[in-house]
């Protein structure tokens, strides 16, 4: 439905308010993956070890993200978001000046527990200022800032970490949250939080069994993408054997693969939501299992980059999915997306260092994330099914109540 507000918004600013936000989580959420061997080498870690800070941070957005947006049910969603960015700007902020590795575990949590709230909300948000059939295309809107910090946001942060070191980058990210609590408060809409809306009404979506399937294909399904995401860096040094300022432009295209993934996939998704997930889930598949054949080769496996981070655009198919199936649980549904997103973002990491670890080689986590794809094929067919049924069971019961009617 459109907002209601005492005053006019135009959908585009309010969009780029909400994407500022997005573009800052995406910085830190990716470029900590690309500082890995900067902040690994001055905390005294070894690049594994190092791995644990990035799983912190995803740790933080599976927990936070349920809790939050269940406090935060009864609050009107432009002032939840101002003080979900002000508390993610906190954390990053502290990230900048943490002394030693289990103060960044800490502070790297912290700065994770707004992430799923903020899009989840900021989903609601941008989806309420559209037409119903395009929803999809503006919660891909949203997520562009996110796929744009891949572009512009993580190769800066990588070339600062290079050259006045890592911690800048954080400062820079708190920065970038603190804007967005400017724009958010100069364009949202600041409608009154629905006066229906109660934490117990939010916890109802964990009673939905499609609520639960769709978070499990994203919490394995997308465990790939991160599986080799987090080790690119040093797999393009040790096994393409680029030079380190290559590092950021090969970075940059999987932010370009991020960016065309939200603006082209979302409009298919609009048609047919799952059908467009189930195709992204084969695509991971494949691309992530040619990785390892594509990795000797700068050109070739920048393509290949590319090609993983089209399929990035399963975040946003499964963001519209979850309204769907949600019911009136939608701010916890949506953002209980970005939990399974970075319970993903915990697994893939963990099993790609597993893998290594275990001798395989950096270029194993292809393997190991296109395991991960096809795992979660089951779980889309499950979904599928299950929700044909629904229909099936709906249709017969018109008919029997319209024979009765007769």
């Amino acid at each position: 439905m459109p907002h209601s507000s005492s005053t006019p918004h135009r959908p585009a600013l309010v969009l780029l308010a909400l994407a500022i936000g997005s573009f800052a989580i995406g910085t830190t959420e990716f470029a900590t993956m690309s500082l890995l061997p900067y902040f690994s080498q001055s905390l005294g870690i070894d690049a594994p070890t190092a791995g644990h800070v990035i799983s912190a941070y995803a740790l933080g957005v599976v927990v936070g993200a349920p809790i939050l947006a269940v406090l935060g049910a009864r609050m009107p969603r432009r002032r939840l978001l101002i003080a979900l960015m002000g508390l993610f700007a906190v954390g990053n902020g502290l990230s900048a000046v943490a002394p030693n590795y289990h103060w960044m575990l800490f502070f790297r949590f912290l700065s994770g527990l707004p992430h799923g709230a903020y899009f989840g909300i900021a989903s609601l948000v941008a989806s309420s200022m559209v037409p119903p059939s395009r929803r999809t295309v503006a919660v891909g809107r949203v997520f562009l800032g996110l796929t744009v910090a891949t572009i512009v946001g993580v190769p800066l942060a990588n070339w600062l970490g290079q050259v006045i070191g890592w911690r800048w980058s954080f400062g820079l990210v708190s920065l970038l949250a603190v804007l967005t609590m400017i724009s958010v408060h100069l364009h949202a809409p600041d409608t009154p939080a629905d006066p229906q809306a109660s934490p117990l009404r939010e916890l109802s979506a964990l009673g939905r069994g499609q609520v639960w399937i769709t978070l499990a294909i994203g919490a394995v399904g997308f465990g790939g993408l991160f599986s080799i995401y987090t080790y690119l860096a040093d797999t393009l040094t040790a096994v393409t054997q680029v030079s380190p300022a290559t590092v950021p432009l090969v970075l940059s295209a999987f932010g370009v693969g991020l960016t065309v993934g939200n603006m082209v996939v979302p409009i298919f998704a609009d048609r047919a939501v799952m059908r467009t997930a189930g195709l992204l889930l084969l695509w991971s598949a494949v691309v992530l299992a040619l990785f390892p054949f594509m990795a000797h080769n700068v050109w070739l496996i920048t393509l290949n980059v590319f090609l993983v981070g089209v399929g990035g655009a399963l975040g946003t198919v499964l963001q519209t999915r979850l309204m769907d199936v949600a019911g009136d649980a939608q701010g916890l549904a949506a953002a209980l997306n970005h939990s399974a997103f970075n319970t993903a973002n915990a697994l893939g990491p963990f099993l790609g260092g597993l893998a290594i670890a275990a001798g395989f080689g950096w270029t194993s986590t292809g393997w190991v994330g296109s395991l991960l794809a096809i795992a979660s094929l089951p779980l889309w067919l499950w979904a599928v099914m299950l929700e044909r049924r629904t229909r099936s069971a709906r249709a017969a019961t018109l008919a029997v109540s319209a024979e009765s009617a007769r």
